[in-house]
């Protein structure tokens, strides 16, 4: 019990902090969940009917996932500086995979039936997609970007390590000073909190799924 007092009077005397943390950790995810899911959505379209360039793309956004976080977010610096900007970038390139392949497989599960009964309409193929085919593949699609999301709440809790903002300040801040005192309540706030905001950013995601899909396709 102790330690659950604690705790709460900690981010009751840093709540200020603990809101910045959390919007900046928000904005940085926002931005870059924006950003792959425009990318990786327009490459999905541009790729889906063409075998080697689906399966190069698909390739390429695997690779950038085995490469190791802080490694990666490194990369940038000497480009970007240090701050935001090289974290973002890493973000991004994490986030492409999921997106890009829901989008390719929602594109592919549309039946060619109905596809052949908008050309028998006299849709043109712009139409076809974001009439029929984009419309039938968004709750994949949908499931890519929550997907994405999440992973990006996570591993934006280091974007610290290259000068960054958000919730890694205080995990970061507590194990510099591991075992003095407040150091655990530093790290669970950043811990909790990072996790409450996925939390939080999947539910929003689950009801704008909902209320962009059409009411037959929803589960």
């Amino acid at each position: 019990m102790d330690g659950f007092s604690s705790w709460f009077a900690y981010v009751g005397d840093h709540w200020s902090d603990v809101l910045t943390g959390t919007l900046e950790h928000a904005r940085i995810v926002a931005i870059v969940v924006v950003t792959a899911t425009v990318f990786s959505v327009i490459l999905g379209i541009l790729v889906e009917r063409h075998p080697a360039a689906r399966a190069a793309s698909l390739s390429i956004a695997g690779i950038f996932l085995t490469i190791p976080s802080l490694a990666m977010f490194a990369l940038f610096i000497p480009l970007v500086g240090i701050g935001n900007p090289p974290a973002e970038i890493a973000l991004f390139l994490y986030a492409i995979l999921p997106i890009l392949r829901n989008t390719v497989t929602g594109l592919d599960s549309v039946s060619p039936a109905v596809v052949e009964s908008a050309k028998g309409m006299g849709m043109g193929n712009t139409q076809q997609l974001l009439q029929i085919r984009l419309p039938l593949a968004w709750p994949i699609i949908m499931a890519g970007i929550r997907i994405s999301t999440l992973i990006t709440v996570g591993i934006a809790a280091i974007a610290v390590l290259v000068g960054g903002d958000g919730l890694g300040g205080f995990i970061q801040g507590g194990l510099t000073r591991l075992g003095l005192p407040n150091s655990y309540e530093s790290v669970w706030v950043g811990t909790i909190f990072t996790v409450a905001l996925g939390l939080v950013l999947d539910i929003l995601l689950s009801l704008a799924q909902r209320l962009t899909t059409s009411r037959g396709l929803r589960i």
